[in-house]
Parts: structure tokens; sequence; C-alpha cells
């Protein structure tokens, strides 16, 4: 599966946050704000993990992924945690995700994690300023869209790879190892 481009992630972020701002625009006189908040959350997290899963070369673990997301939204949910928090727990799942699905070490998964809290901050600043959704959460999957910018996992070696002259002396060398090993074993029996 061919790795996410920058490009890509910018179209997400902009359907992501026209359909975000227009459900809050459409349902806000039938619903509470903290419900249509918590709705409006829950169901683009729940996009972006799909969009995730579907370009992640992994494909294990993908419906415990989705369970695991699902039990704790309605945990969430039920518990009624502040809009904030309810955000923050989405936020670190969509990064728990991407570090699986895409990082091979700890060091690309915290730099991912620093761009998720530059992403938060990005958003804070931005709703502070101009008190629009649409405008935040257009920011924050444009930070978002950085994380192909941070290396990820190691591809899996190619038939091509196998035969390089590299390989070859390194299994010569194994090869006169053995033969030594063997030799010197039938000279003492």
């Amino acid at each position: 599966m061919k790795r996410p481009s920058f490009f890509e992630g910018v179209l997400v972020g902009l359907v992501a946050s026209v359909a975000g701002s227009a459900l809050f625009f459409t349902m806000n006189v039938f619903l509470p704000y903290t419900t249509l908040m918590e709705l409006i959350v829950s169901g683009i997290s729940l996009a972006y993990l799909f969009y995730l899963l579907a370009r992640s070369p992994e494909k294990v673990g993908r419906l415990v992924v989705l369970s695991l997301w699902t039990v704790i939204t309605a945990f969430t949910w039920m518990i009624s945690l502040p809009i904030v928090l309810f955000v923050l727990v989405q936020v670190v799942m969509l990064w728990l995700v991407r570090s699986l699905y895409f990082y091979s070490s700890i060091l690309p998964a915290l730099t991912d994690l620093g761009l998720t809290g530059l992403s938060m901050a990005v958003v804070i600043w931005t709703g502070w300023h101009t008190e629009s959704l649409l405008l935040s959460l257009w920011c924050f999957f444009l930070t978002q869209a950085l994380f192909v910018f941070i290396p990820s996992r190691k591809t899996k070696q190619t038939t091509a790879d196998a035969f390089s002259p590299e390989r070859e002396d390194t299994f010569a060398s194994a090869q006169r190892s053995a033969e030594a090993a063997l030799r010197k074993l039938s000279s003492i029996s």
C-alpha cells in the first residue's frame, strides 16, 4: 500500500473541515452544544481512523483497533467528559493508531506526538482568534497532514536486494566460515 501524500492529507482535512462545520451549522438548533460537538468530533475521528487504516501497509489488528476506539468513545460519552478532554482522548487515540500502523520505532512516534501537540496548539490558537469551527478543523488537519514527512516503517526486503553485491559478500563470507568449520570438524574425527 502506498503511503499517504501531503496533498492527500490536505484533501482529507478539507473534506473533514467542511463536513464538520456543515454538520454543526445544520444541527446546532436541534442538539445541545456539547452533544453536538461530541458527535462531530467522534464522526470526524472515526472517518480519519478509517482513512489511516485504509492507507496503512499493516493489515493486522484493524478490527481490534476499531473495537477499542468504539469502546473508549462510548465510555467517554457515558462519563460525560468535558469537551476539551473528549477531544484530547480522540486525538490521542488517533496518534496511537498512527504510531502503531505507520512507524517502526519510538523516535518517529514521539515526533508524531510532538506534531499532534502542535496541531492541538494550532487548534486552540485558531479557535481563540477566529471562533470558527471550520478554520479550527482545517488548521488541525492541515498540521496533521505533515505526518507524511516523518520517516515511516522500513520496507520489506525486495528480491533485488536479496541478490545485491553486499548480500553476496555476506553470504560468501558465511559460506567460507561454514566450510572452514566443517574441515576442522572432519580433521578432528
